[in-house]
């Protein structure tokens, strides 16, 4: 009988290396691996993943490059929308499972698959990720996942590897480490404890440089444009190099913690030195060329967009609604941002724009007024003030 296919959202690590031999050793199905890169892998780590599949025994490994369209669906608009999940987080991983999720099923049915299978533990957001995904895009394919289903322990996929005839460095690891384009979570340890946090030695990246340092960044109708005067039509280049020197710093390091999908709270480390520069100059440029009422909305819409992407929700139809409200708010948020550099701490000097509201004739705020008289603004604070007279006057009346 000619076996089943089934395609395996695969990463290289123990769960999913455990997974592919399972899936082809104990279930019988002919295995295909995919990886889905959204900006998190090297060309080193690509073809070491691709000879760690077929020595697991795939029939077929790709690796599929979605870097650009989840800058394109999902980055930009995060941009937009200044996403940081409760005040703090720049949903790193958390948005690129959603495309990961999106491309392997994708796949699934470009090659017939009559499975979908993935790594993900009974005990995060992912298996909801990928679960949701892939029964709305595919509801016809089945999905398999052996690592939640069978409850299994570390050592016991380390243990069966090896008595399968695959031997890998799987040792244990202090610290679980997701890197992305759009930053890099730290789990374990620490981040398990209410009291802790992650010690200097956790983070991937280390602090390089002790002086300071200035960096400009470019906006043109909300994108990046260009990195200390040097022009990028390449949105995904111009991320990675304001990564590159804001690392150096050690940057962008926080603790965030939140309510999971699945009910209970949850803690994770990360370090987004790119992501965060970015996100904050983006919003200092809008402080200066939306209107009041444009930034207030915009905080809401963006706060929504952020937690349904989180939650698993961006198939959702409301998002690409709020895409357009976000996508039409940038057209006057274009300017130049600096920021000056230092060890652990940023801050963001100022923004450069034709399209400044401080920059009128109107006036200048605590200096002087130009487009209203002394008498004006009396008879502005009395009509202001009408509706608290009224409450007190009542409560007056009423209190005696």
């Amino acid at each position: 009988m000619k076996k089943e296919k089934v395609v395996l959202a695969y990463s290289g690590g123990l769960d999913t290396s455990f997974c592919a031999m399972y899936l082809s050793q104990e279930l019988g199905y002919e295995v295909y691996t995919a990886l889905a890169d959204t900006g998190g892998f090297s060309k080193e780590d690509l073809k070491r993943v691709e000879e760690r599949a077929y020595k697991l025994g795939a029939v077929r490994h790709v690796n599929l490059d979605i870097t650009h369209e989840y800058y394109e669906k999902s980055i930009k608009y995060m941009v937009f929308g200044n996403v940081l999940r409760n005040g703090t987080y720049p949903i790193s991983v958390s948005s690129e499972r959603i495309f990961q999720a999106i491309a392997i099923i994708n796949y699934a049915k470009e090659i017939g698959a009559d499975y979908v299978a993935h790594g993900s533990t009974g005990a995060g957001n992912d298996q909801v990720r990928f679960d949701l995904t892939f029964d709305v895009l595919a509801p016809e394919i089945g999905i398999i996942t052996p690592t939640r289903d069978l409850t299994l322990t570390r050592e016991y996929e380390i243990n069966y590897l090896k008595e399968h005839g695959f031997e890998a460095d799987f040792t244990k690891m202090e610290y679980s480490i997701n890197k992305g384009l759009w930053g890099t979570s730290i789990g374990g340890k620490e981040t398990l404890k209410s009291n802790q946090t992650l010690p200097e030695e956790a983070y991937p990246s280390q602090l390089q440089e002790k002086g300071e340092e200035t960096l400009t960044i470019s906006f043109t109708e909300g994108e990046i444009s260009a990195v200390n005067g040097k022009n990028y039509g390449d949105k995904i280049k111009a991320i990675q190099e304001i990564e590159k020197i804001a690392s150096r710093y050690a940057i962008g390091r926080d603790m965030h913690i939140g309510d999971t999908i699945i009910g209970i709270k949850g803690r994770v480390g990360f370090e987004a030195a790119g992501p965060l520069v970015i996100i904050n100059a983006h919003k200092m440029l809008e402080k200066h060329t939306l209107t009041k009422w444009q930034q207030y909305w915009k905080d809401q819409v963006g706060n929504w967009y952020g937690m349904f992407l989180h939650e698993a929700q961006y198939l959702e139809p409301v998002m690409r609604d709020i895409e357009a409200f976000l996508q039409s708010s940038q057209r006057n948020v274009t300017g130049t941002v600096t920021v000056r550099l230092r060890p652990y701490h940023y801050t963001l000097v100022g923004v450069d724009s034709d399209f400044d509201l401080m920059k009128t004739d109107f006036g200048e705020y605590g200096e002087i007024n130009k487009a209203w008289t002394p008498q004006d603004a009396k008879g502005f604070t009395k009509i202001t003030a009408i509706p608290a007279k009224i409450y007190f006057a009542v409560q007056k009346k009423n209190n005696k």
